[in-house]
């Protein structure tokens, strides 16, 4: 009896697939790095039991499922990742990154399991669900003075993982769909599997393959002609997630011809440069559109084609913060993703036809069309 508890691990272990092995070999080096500080690691079988038999499902993925649990009388949401999707190493990737923080707003990992093909992870619990379901279509239900605070709550968890953290952390999926909202309404930071760690010094990283969503895809990600992959890349992501909590749409649809998928960034541009009415449904008052003013200007900021041009993120929170008037009108973007179909896209703004009201150093950059296959 002896020999089998003693032996029953390590001959378990020999038995693996050497793809299967490698991923045990991460995982426990990963909890000898991290000793008592790693998050504390579950059964599959205590994954059943907090979740009920995985009966109330909060949402569904890519990734797997994610379903509501009770650990020690605390709510917790528990994320089955597909046992089909990727090699584990996104898996190890976000315990490790997530590991990592501390902060108000990045979501807390509370454990793990990873049991060969069982693999799932254990966060706290977000009442209102992620900010996708909150700022889309008509309806929403947040006000201008909440969206303002999601917004600058998710920029300073940006600028955390960016310049708080031992090692500087890369997100790389910044959208509405990993903020989550907790019952009050603040925001933190989810989902780490694509995030990539990098010392504090490095501006730039090395990387073999694009990685995000369409649609908030920094340009030098998924074309190198473009500049270098850093901390910048997150900004741009941060900004397009701006200009859709301001219009209340996605900037990116699979339904549209590559040439329209974003269509918001355009026509707020042109309404700032013409000083027109944003004539959005849901400002009532001068101050509401104030708000949509600053987070459409420091969006298009963000969103700019060349990294170089884009501010960190403890500047896009200063202007945040700021007055309107203080905010510079940003160099007219190139609106660019890459098209499932017909390769890369660079969409030119149109020429604006006045100065904006709100900077007396307005600059635009050339109307030249550009096409990046």
């Amino acid at each position: 009896m002896i020999y089998w508890f003693v032996f029953k691990k390590s001959s378990a272990t020999c038995l693996l697939l050497p793809k299967q092995r490698r991923e045990h070999q991460n995982v426990e080096a990963f909890l000898r790095q991290y000793g008592s500080l790693s998050p504390k690691v579950y059964s599959y079988s205590d994954i059943r039991k907090m979740t009920n038999s995985l009966q109330e499902k909060l949402g569904q993925g890519g990734y797997g499922g994610v379903y509501k649990g009770n650990l020690n009388g605390r709510p917790v949401a528990v994320k089955i990742l597909n046992s089909t999707k990727g090699n584990g190493e996104d898996f190890i990737n976000e315990v490790a990154s997530i590991s990592r923080t501390s902060h108000v707003n990045i979501v807390t990992l509370l454990g793990f399991c990873f049991n060969g093909r069982e693999r799932a992870l254990i966060y706290e619990f977000m009442s209102n669900g992620s900010l996708d379901q909150h700022i889309y279509g008509e309806d929403s239900k947040l006000g201008w003075e909440k969206l303002y605070k999601i917004a600058l709550g998710i920029g300073r968890g940006l600028e955390y993982l960016h310049r708080g953290c031992n090692a500087r952390i890369l997100h790389f999926d910044i959208k509405p769909h990993n903020i989550l909202l907790d019952e009050d309404f603040h925001p933190k930071i989810s989902d780490f599997g694509l995030a990539k760690l990098c010392l504090q010094k490095e501006s730039m990283i090395s990387m073999l393959e694009a990685r995000g969503t369409i649609g908030y895809i920094a340009p030098e990600v998924f074309c190198r002609n473009f500049g270098g992959v850093s901390h910048k890349s997150d900004v741009y992501s941060y900004g397009m997630m701006l200009l859709e909590m301001v219009g209340g749409r996605r900037n990116y649809s699979a339904e549209r011809s590559h040439h329209s998928e974003i269509y918001f960034p355009r026509w707020a541009y042109q309404c700032l440069v013409t000083d027109e009415d944003l004539n959005i449904q849901r400002i009532t008052t001068k101050e509401d559109e104030e708000i949509a003013k600053k987070m459409i200007l420091v969006g298009l900021w963000c969103i700019q084609t060349d990294p170089s041009q884009r501010p960190p993120m403890s500047k896009a929170i200063e202007m945040l913060e700021g007055n309107l008037e203080a905010i510079q009108f940003p160099p007219k973007p190139f609106i660019c993703s890459p098209s499932r179909s017909e390769g890369s896209s660079i969409i030119p703004l149109g020429k604006p036809t006045k100065p904006f009201i709100y900077s007396s150093s307005s600059s635009t950059l050339d109307s030249t069309e550009y096409l990046v296959t």
